[in-house]
Formats: structure tokens, sequence, C-alpha cells
């Protein structure tokens, strides 16, 4: 139970700051668009991911020479890009981004959500690497990463479903611009800091 409420405890912490894929969630929750399937994406690409890294992948990843540095610099190309397109957004204004234009069709916004996903090296460190590693000081390595699978699918689906209770400040171009804006900064802090770091 220590170990599982530990890896619960961790993976929530992990995954809480916003970032290009939590954005994303939200964003599709606000416009109430394909929610269940990105929600769904989204958790089970973490429970992939914190399973490879409590199976061991975690310490691999930490000796194979490089490959921090590839996943960094990568990472922080791709997080400059997407806080770019952010920034591009909420330039235009927010009605791009409105209710029922959104990301379109089901495959589309199934693909956004695994790139933003699978191509995050922040996704990595914190669930292969950080959960891995910090999984192999517990007893109980099984009930540590079913806590932190338990932790990602109750966050996104709380994202996705719990968005609409935010719906009202997000019904002028005001509101998108904000959100766009913010992420534009978030996602650019992220890359800095991987190039810093």
């Amino acid at each position: 139970m220590q170990s599982g409420l530990a890896g619960f405890a961790l993976g929530l912490g992990l995954i809480l700051a916003i970032g290009a894929q939590n954005a994303f969630v939200l964003r599709q929750g606000l416009r109430r668009e394909h929610v269940l399937a990105v929600v769904l994406v989204c958790a089970a690409s973490d429970a992939v991911l914190v399973s490879v890294g409590v199976a061991g992948f975690g310490a691999l990843a930490a000796a194979v020479p490089g490959m921090e540095q590839i996943m960094r610099y990568g990472g922080a190309a791709f997080l400059a890009v997407y806080g770019a397109r952010a920034f591009l957004a909420a330039w235009r204004g927010g009605a791009a981004m409105q209710a029922g234009i959104g990301a379109g069709s089901l495959r589309r916004a199934v693909l956004t959500c695994l790139a933003l996903t699978w191509l995050n090296p922040h996704v990595y460190l914190d669930t292969v690497v950080l959960l891995g590693a910090v999984s192999a000081q517990y007893p109980d390595r099984l009930a540590f990463g079913v806590g932190a699978v338990t932790a990602s699918f109750v966050f996104f689906f709380a994202l996705g479903y719990g968005a609409r209770l935010a719906a009202p400040l997000f019904r002028s171009p005001t509101g998108w611009r904000v959100l766009d804006a913010g992420v534009g900064l978030v996602m650019w802090a992220i890359a800095a800091s991987l190039l810093l770091g």
C-alpha cells in the first residue's frame, strides 16, 4: 500500500505541470471534442511508459551515453515549435479554437495527442527515467507502478472532463488568447530549461 501511494503521489506531482500534452487535453475538453479518445491515449501512453520505467528501462536510459542529450535537444526543438504555434494562435485570436472548429477529425486529434505525448522528452524523463529510478527504492515496484499509472488515469480524465467547468472563461476570443499565450510561454520556458539544464 505504501509503495502504491508513493507511486500515485509522485506520478500525480510529475504530471500536474501544464505542458503541451496537458494543454491539448484541456483544449479538447473545453471544446468537448473527442475527449474520451484523447484522455485514453494520454493515460494509456503513460501506462506503457511507466511500465517500461518500472521494469528497468530507466536505469538503461541513464546508462546509455548521449541518450539524455539527444532527448534534451530534440525535445527543446519540438517544444520551441509548439510554443511558436501557440503564440501564433494567440496573435490571430481565439476564433480558430472555438467549439466546433477545433482539432477536426478523431484521427487528427489522436495523432496530435500521440505526437505531443511520444515526442516530448519530459514524458520520457518523468515516466521512464525518474519514475523508473524511484521505483527501485520501494519493496513493491509493481504497486508503485500501479499507483503511478492510476494517477495518470485520474489526472487525464479529471482534466479532460473537468475542463467543462472552465468553459465560461473561454467563450470569448480573449480567454483563448490568454490560454494560448500562456501555453506558448510555458513551452518556451521548458525548452529553455532543457537547453540550459
